[in-house]
């Protein structure tokens, strides 16, 4: 059993994306929600990379958190 908690360098890794800090800060100044868009609904994701960031929060899954965190960076 996992009990560490996952960062984001973690979670972009898990939806393979590159996930060094400069790999992320590109991907956030590319990438944006808008109003109440749904994270998982977003265009730029695949459907495997939606599947999991919606069953992360579904399932409140040890995810959960940052995928929180990403939705609220994609918000800004």
């Amino acid at each position: 059993m996992e009990t560490g908690q996952h960062t984001l360098n973690d979670l972009f890794a898990q939806l393979g994306l590159g996930s060094d800090d400069p790999a992320i800060e590109d991907f956030l100044s590319r990438h944006h929600l808008a109003g109440e868009e749904k994270l998982s609904r977003a265009q730029f994701w695949s459907d495997s990379q939606r599947k999991f960031l919606r069953d992360a929060i579904a399932e409140d899954s040890d995810w959960c958190e940052v995928v929180d965190e990403l939705d609220a960076l994609l918000r800004h």
